[in-house]
Formats: structure tokens, C-alpha cells, sequence
């Protein structure tokens, strides 16, 4: 079949009544536990996969699918009203759709979330549609150099997270690749920070530190600094207009994030967290006014709500066409075919072409039921500005250590959560950005574990790196990112100097 012939055939799966109705159950239940914070799309897909059996297996991935991108699509919803990211992948979405929210645009910057997340979502459907064999052809190109040089390049841009010193931006980064290393150490079972705590072997979650630095340190900054005004209604929803000027604005960026997010997701391993946090740094970086980023910027919301929602669609080519889970979610979705007899791979498209062009057709039906779902409930969703701040803060801390409790069961997860909420309040006190720490501990581990692939293949020289074009082209980049800030500095604290003299 041609291209154009397999796109109809998976429409006419996907828009059979019981396949459309599988996609508005999975991308409602989605955006219900995307706004959560600690509901994953993980634990719901886990618990989804014994409703599959006896399911064709099209509909049983088009249900577990819409989960998924509905989950990444919703969470940006607690992430710009409460600061606490309901998951991983909308952490950067908090950097500047917080501040609106304190500003009185709530609405604006969830519609904002919600139209960009469709333009992210729409371009991974049609990249899936169209080149997704050719793509995972790439994807098989790339080992683990040119993982540990795109990691590295990740590291070393941290210093755009940062709205004043460089400086305390590598050291937050720092301190968050050492939390990545607490545990037992799956090459050698080496312990590793543990201080000989079995409750640490399995190291800290991804949660507990993205609820504790955020959403923990802002209800504690809230009674600490603002006494006064707990009990008062919060801001006001604002309109949900956008502004000729703003769409200019996004344009662009949402247009470069979305094929950039989708690139990112086709890589196994990378995922919607890693795409939103290289969108939010690459769109401060190029822009003329990065000094607004932080402060409610549209572009800060705009940018990374399309890349993660691209990557997401993107995490799909390496899961239908290789049979390898780009990603936790992707790792169950592929148990989950195993369970209903189908074996993701290149004979997908040969053996279940109802399947790929399914899932595929799909996607595409259930952005736009998001996009219709999301946008007339956006004055609802933001009605939860006008809850007293004190029973806000309340409702924040019980969704909080609810989520934590959840996924582990594990009560010292809770004390855990306390302590960083009680660094990430200090953080800020201090004027150390908690992003990099974030992104270090999110990029930290699989950094390490890329480096000691390579260097096991190279029989320990560090000549590999060097060897292969893509990571010395990424190494070069890395290395040019990280001097470049303090050049730039340099020059211009002279230039200020001789203003003076």
C-alpha cells in the first residue's frame, strides 16, 4: 500500500464507533490524571492493561495510547495554576505559566498550553504518518556517545535556566547529577550516598524532588512570606484571548519545538520531559528578550507544551517500528501488545497494519477531541484561583503527599518530599534557580550510564567520542554553550565599566 492508502486504512480503524469512543475515554481519563499531581500516565496504563484482554488489539492500544498524549496534554493545567506539575514532562511549563497565572492570565496561558500542545501533537501525527520507517532508521544510528554528547549539551546549557548567576546555576546543576547518583549503582551494585539505608538502593524519585522543589517550596514561601493574604481569593482568570502579537510571537517557536520535540521523542530514551526542557532553554536562548523568560513569557509556555506533546507522538517510532519503549509509559504499552499477541517491530506494518495505522489515525482524532474538551473547560479548570489561598494550600499538600504516597507506598518517601520542599524553599531564598537541579537529575543518570556503555564498547578510550561526527559535532556544541555565557558576561560587565568611566 501506498502511503496515502495505509493513512485512509488507518482512519477507517480508527473512526469505527468503538474505536472512537476508546479514544475519548483514554485522552479524557488522561487529562483527569495529567492534572493530578502525582497520578502518572504509567500507573494508569498499568492498570488499564487487564481491561485489554479479549480487546482487538487496535483498540486496546488506542485506549492506552490516549491516556498517554491526554495525560502530557492535561498536565499542564495544575502546572500553571498550582506550580506543582501534575507530570515530568510539564516541569518547564511551570517556569513562566505560574507567573502568568500570578498576573491575572490564568486563561491565557492555558489556552496557550492548549493550543500548542495540539500544534505539537499534530505535527508528531503526521511525522509518524509519513516517515516514521525512515525514522527509526535514524533513531538505530544512534548510540551511546552521541546519547552521553546530547545529554552533555543539555548539562552545559543549564546556565539558560538560569534568570541571574551563572554560577549558582551549576551548582544547583551539581547537586542535582549527585541526588541522580544516590543509590546502588546497576553496573558494579556498588552503594552509592546510601549511608547504608535500604530505603535508599533504589535512589530518589522524580516525583518527590519535581513536588518538593516546586509545588511543597511554594506553599511553604505562601505561609512563610504572605501571612497576610491566606485566606484571601486567589487572582483572577483573565481572558482567554490571544493577542495578534502573541500568536506572531509564538509562531515560530511552537512551529521549531514541534519538529524538534518529535525528534527528540523518535530517539529511544530521550522523551517528552528532555524535549520540553531543550525547548524552553533553545527558545531563551535565541530570543531577543530572554530576560522576560521566568517572568511570563508566552514563548516559555508555548515552547515547551509542543515539544513535549511532539515527543510524546514521536516516543511511538521506536515502540511500532523497533519494538524498543522510548519511555517508562512506552515500556508498558509494549507489555501490554505482548499481552494481547502482537510483537511490535518491523513486521508490524506486514503482520498487524491495523495496529500501526490504527494507533496512528488515532492520535490524530484524539487531539482534536483534547483540543474540544479542554479549551470551553478552561474557565472551570481556573476556577481554582478563586479557592481561599489557605484551603488552596491545603488542597496542594494533600494532592502532593497523596501523589508520593501512591506510587510507593513508602512512608519515607513522605519525609523525603518534606526535605525538599524545604530545600527548594531555601533555593529561592537564596536565589539558586531549582530547574537545573531538575534537568541535572533527570539528564545525570542516563548520562552515566551512555558514558560507561561507550567506554565498555572502547575498551576504556575516550577516543569514541571523538571518532563519531554526530557526538564530536554535539560535544563541540556542548563545550561552546558553556563558555560562551561567561564570554558574553565578561563583555558586557566591560562594557558597563567603560560606560561608567
Amino acid at each position: 500500500m501506498s502511503t496515502l492508502e495505509s493513512v485512509l486504512y488507518g482512519f477507517e480503524v480508527a473512526l469505527t464507533w468503538q474505536n472512537v469512543m476508546f479514544v475519548f475515554i483514554g485522552v479524557l481519563a488522561g487529562t483527569i490524571i495529567g492534572m493530578l499531581p502525582g497520578l502518572g500516565p504509567i500507573s494508569a496504563i498499568a492498570v488499564m492493561i487487564p481491561l485489554s484482554y479479549g480487546m482487538p488489539p487496535s483498540s486496546a492500544l488506542i485506549l492506552m495510547a490516549g491516556v498517554y498524549y491526554g495525560a502530557i496534554f492535561g498536565g499542564s493545567t495544575s502546572s500553571v495554576l498550582l506550580n506543582a506539575p501534575g507530570v515530568a514532562s510539564t516541569v518547564a511549563t511551570t517556569f513562566d505559566g505560574y507567573p502568568l497565572a500570578q498576573q491575572g492570565k490564568a486563561g491565557k496561558a492555558l489556552a496557550i498550553a492548549a493550543l500548542s500542545s495540539f500544534v505539537g501533537g499534530t505535527v508528531a501525527t503526521i511525522g509518524l504518518m509519513l516517515i516514521a520507517p525512515q525514522l527509526s532508521k535514524v533513531a538505530l544510528t544512534f548510540g551511546p556517545t552521541e546519547y552521553f554528547a546530547l545529554m552533555l549539551l543539555g548539562l552545559t546549557a543549564i546556565a539558560s535556566l538560569s534568570d541571574g548567576s551563572s554560577v549558582k546555576a551549576f551548582i544547583s546543576a551539581t547537586v542535582g547529577v549527585m541526588v541522580a547518583t544516590i543509590g546502588v549503582d546497576a553496573q558494579t551494585g556498588t552503594q552509592r550516598f546510601t549511608f547504608g539505608s535500604p530505603k535508599l538502593f533504589d535512589g530518589i524519585d522524580f516525583l518527590v524532588i519535581a513536588l518538593g522543589l516546586f509545588a511543597l517550596a511554594e506553599v511553604t514561601q505562601l505561609i512563610i512570606s504572605r501571612k497576610e493574604s491566606l485566606f484571601k481569593s486567589g487572582s483572577n482568570i483573565g481572558s482567554l484571548k490571544i493577542t495578534k502579537p502573541e500568536v506572531k510571537k509564538m509562531a515560530g517557536p511552537v512551529g521549531r519545538q514541534s519538529v524538534l520535540g518529535f525528534l527528540i521523542g523518535v530517539l529511544p530514551g530521550a522523551g517528552a520531559t528532555i524535549a520540553s526542557f531543550l525547548a524552553y532553554i533553545t527558545e531563551k536562548r535565541i530570543s531577543k528578550d530572554p530576560d522576560s523568560f521566568g517572568k511570563g513569557n508566552v514563548v516559555g509556555v508555548a515552547a515547551p507544551e509542543s515539544a513535549n506533546n511532539a515527543a510524546a507522538g514521536g516516543s511511538f517510532v521506536p515502540l511500532l517500528t523497533l519494538g524498543i519503549p522510548g519511555s517508562g509509559t512506552t515500556a508498558i504499552m509494549l507489555g501490554a501488545l505482548l499481552v494481547v499477541g502482537v510483537q511490535p517491530g518491523p513486521m508490524l506494518l506486514t503482520d498487524h497494519p491495523d495496529v500501526f495505522w490504527g494507533v496512528i489515525a488515532s492520535m490524530y482524532i484524539g487531539n482534536v477531541m483534547l483540543l474540544i474538551l479542554n479549551l470551553p473547560l478552561i474557565p472551570y479548570f481556573a476556577r481554582i484561583l478563586y479557592i481561599p489561598k489557605g484551603m488552596l494550600i491545603s488542597l496542594i499538600l494533600i494532592f502532593c503527599l497523596i501523589g508520593v504516597y501512591g506510587v510507593s507506598f513508602s512512608q519515607f518517601d513522605l519525609y523525603l518530599l518534606i526535605i525538599f520542599g524545604v530545600i527548594g524553599y531555601l533555593m529561592r531564598l537564596f536565589s539558586f534557580p531549582p530547574a537545573p537541579f531538575i534537568l541535572a537529575f533527570i539528564l545525570g543518570g542516563m548520562m552515566e550510564q551512555s558514558f560507561r556503555q561507550a567506554l565498555t564498547i572502547s575498551n576504556g578510550s575516550l577516543r569514541i567520542f571523538f571518532d563519531r561526527p554526530v557526538s564530536l559535532a554535539l560535544l563541540i556544541i556542548a563545550f561552546a554553550s558553556l563558555f560562551v555565557p561567561f564570554l558574553i558576561q565578561r563583555i558586557t560587565n566591560r562594557g558597563k565599566k567603560a560606560k561608567t568611566s
